[in-house]
């Protein structure tokens, strides 16, 4: 079993990362009057998961 030196290291941190990504490629093809409302709220609530595993790792609440 290898070392956790880093929150880049927890697979739960790159699945949200990967999906995080996902969604931001999928929400280009949003429409254009939802660019400013929906889109940008999706896009922040999904980078919030891996920022907010990555605060806790700093933290060592994991």
């Amino acid at each position: 079993m290898e070392r956790i030196r880093s929150h880049k290291d927890l697979k739960v941190y790159q699945l949200s990362y990967d999906l995080a990504m996902e969604i931001f490629n999928i929400s280009k093809s949003f429409p254009k009057e939802e660019r400013y409302a929906l889109t940008s709220q999706i896009r922040n609530s999904s980078r919030s998961v891996a920022a907010n595993l990555a605060e806790a790792f700093r933290k060592k609440l994991i």
